[in-house]
Formats: structure tokens, sequence, C-alpha cells
């Protein structure tokens, strides 16, 4: 039985990791701006944890609660869409904020408790390696996390430590009619399909595996754009489909 601090845990992904992690029978206390109100959660709290005061206090809250903190969970993040020359300071600082700080000040606060065995897992994007219009803010905010992932998996492996993150793609993408034409597997992604990686690097069935960002985007990292703005590849696509004729 683990014992789970999952920051962002109002999140839609944050969520189906709460929901995860109990599936399993693990202990998950829950940290966001405002109260989750998921059943999951051992306790489900409200705090800024993209604060150094925020993120401590949480960290040694949640220590107390389970006794122990054996894996940490980063979910939050904060997406303002603007393009570069209007950004606000406000909206840059909402992205580093909501992405990166809501990484960085938990995980400071809680490498010194977690034993040989804990693990970290950020959630990041795919907005982090593959460009997307009038999300500057964003994908700067998780590059930089999966750099520090990077990092802080290498400096803590001699700890038995584990730090890693999942890059979703568009979870949820049903409102918008044209957002599955770039997915090779015919639709935007699920929340519970992001959890399920996220319990999979936590997890001791994962504890060969530190400092990866494990894509979960249906394919959409590998393909080229040409595939889908091309109707003669479109259609060879469409041919091995279930319903296709090959």
């Amino acid at each position: 039985m683990s014992r789970v601090l999952l920051i962002g845990a109002s999140t839609p992904i944050g969520a189906a990791i709460a929901t995860r992690f109990a599936q399993a029978g693990d202990r998950v206390v829950g940290y966001s701006l405002q109260p989750a109100g998921h059943p999951d959660l051992l306790a489900d709290l409200a705090g800024d944890c993209s604060t150094a005061a925020g993120a401590a206090g949480a960290v040694a809250t949640a220590y107390d609660l389970l006794g122990g903190l054996d894996v940490l969970v980063a979910a939050a993040g904060a997406m303002p869409i603007a393009p570069a020359h209007q950004t606000t300071d406000e909206q840059w600082r909402s992205a580093l904020g909501g992405c990166l700080d809501t990484l960085f000040f938990p995980l400071r606060a809680a490498l010194p408790l977690l034993p040989a065995g804990g693990t970290v897992v950020a959630v990041s994007s795919v907005n982090a390696f593959l460009a997307a219009p009038w999300v500057a803010a964003y994908a700067a905010a998780k590059g930089a996390v999966e750099a520090l992932v990077r990092q802080v998996s290498l400096d803590y492996a001699a700890r038995g430590i584990r730090v890693n993150a999942v890059a979703p793609g568009m979870v949820g993408g049903e409102h918008f009619p044209d957002a599955a034409g770039g997915y090779p597997i015919g639709r935007t992604l699920r929340p519970r399909e992001v959890a399920e990686a996220v319990y999979f690097l936590a997890s001791d069935a994962a504890s060969g595996i530190t400092g990866v960002v494990l894509p979960v985007d249906g394919g959409l990292s590998i393909t080229s754009p040409a595939t889908f703005a091309r109707a003669d590849l479109t259609q060879r696509l469409a041919m091995l489909r279930p319903d296709g004729a090959a």
C-alpha cells in the first residue's frame, strides 16, 4: 500500500489518478487550489503548491496524515492562450507557476522524506516537444518540467528514488470536432489512460525506469503532419481501419 501526495487533484486527469491509486488500495492525499470533491481521496485539501510555503505545508500535512510518503504526483497545470508578443506577465507567471512551480516546490520538500523506492511522476504535455499555436508560455513551462525530471532523476537515482513524467496529448477533446484528426488512434485521450501511465511509472512494475517522459498521445508524437494533410495518405490509413476496405 503506497502513500501518495497528488498535486492537482481537481483536474480531470488528477481525479482519474486518484481513482487509479485508490483502486490499488493506495491512500491518496489530494491538494488543489479548490477542494476536488473526490471520494477516493483520504484527504481533500486546498492550498497553493506553486509557492514554497504552500508546497512545504502540503508535503508536511500529507506526510503526517499518511504516516510517511512514497509517491509524489504533480498533475497541476495552467495553459494561457496567446501568441508570444501578446502574452502578459500574468499569463507567463501563471504558466510557470501552474506547471513548473507546482512540481519543483513540492519535489524540493518531498525529496528528503521519500524512502528508497520512492517515486515522483510529473504530468507534462506533448506541447513540450510538439509546437502548437499560441501556447508559448505553456510549452516553455512543460519543457522545463521535463528538463527538471531528467536532472532530478539523475541526482537522486543513487538514493533509490525514481523520477519520471507522462506527456499526454489532448484529453477530452470531444467538444472540438476536428481535434482527433491528427491522432492515429482516431480520437483524443481519456483521463483514465493518462492515469494508468502515471500509476505504472509509480509502481514496482517500472522499477527499472527513471528519467523518462512517456508520451500518452495516441501516436500523435510519432506521426508526420503530412499524414493528415495529404488526402492520399489519409485514405491509406482509412483502408486499414476495421471498417475499411483492406
